[in-house]
């Protein structure tokens, strides 16, 4: 089997530990930024949605300060964003390379994606349902984790998925320029010294790891859907 494999991808096969950190790291790097930019993408959609005009907590100021901002954000190119916030990661994180130097901008470049996500998810609730709640005497509060949060799980799933999958491009993108992973592994070890067995790999492995999340996003959306 070892003979077979340095017969096809025998760059892949000298680089097999260098790979592995690698796919340890873009991994890493999904999680952490995921993690960050969920909760983020969470309250900041749930705000625009019950700040805006109509909404249950309508407050001018702040839905147009959240909507500007998310906005401006996402207009940014994410390699342009990058470079711009490298004093701030450096501030944050002490370093602006490595895994630790990619989660400040990885946050910041799925963040605003995902709170408009959220936003589109809470709008396709029932107004009926929000209304029927306000009638049986539940707070704001109450209204927006048992109503706006519980009735949009499979559309936060689809969100979620679409957003992750958006962040597995970005940390690929981010470690062409320094923040290790998946992307620095086929930018050094494949472009860099002409091995396209490296890059071709680096592919497979990206795209098995997109499928994994669009099967686990289509699980939870079958089993959250009415």
């Amino acid at each position: 089997m070892q003979e077979f494999l340095l017969n096809i991808i025998p760059n892949v096969v000298k680089d097999a530990n260098i790979l592995g950190r690698s796919v340890i790291e873009t991994l890493q790097m999904t999680v952490r930024a995921g993690l960050i930019s969920f909760v983020l993408g969470m309250v900041f959609g749930t705000a625009l949605v019950v700040t805006r005009p109509g909404g249950i907590m309508q407050n001018k100021v702040i839905y147009q300060i959240l909507d500007k901002v998310i906005n401006v954000l996402r207009s940014v190119p994410f390699i342009i964003l990058l470079f711009c916030l490298l004093p701030l990661t450096r501030l944050i994180s002490g370093t602006a390379i490595s895994v630790k130097g990619a989660i400040v901008p990885l946050g910041f470049g799925t963040t605003p994606f995902f709170s408009r996500q959220i936003e589109a998810a809470l709008s396709g609730v029932d107004a009926g349902l929000i209304e029927a709640a306000q009638s049986m005497g539940n707070n704001n509060w109450e209204i927006i984790f048992s109503v706006y949060w519980k009735e949009s799980i499979a559309a936060i799933a689809r969100g979620t998925s679409i957003t992750l999958i958006n962040l597995v491009g970005l940390t690929a993108m981010a470690g062409a320029v320094g923040a290790g992973g998946l992307g620095n592994f086929a930018y050094i070890y494949g472009q860099q010294r002409n091995h396209m067995d490296d890059i071709y790999v680096t592919v497979v492995i990206l795209v098995l790891l997109v499928m994994l999340i669009q099967l686990i996003g289509n699980i939870v959306v079958k089993r959250n859907t009415h």
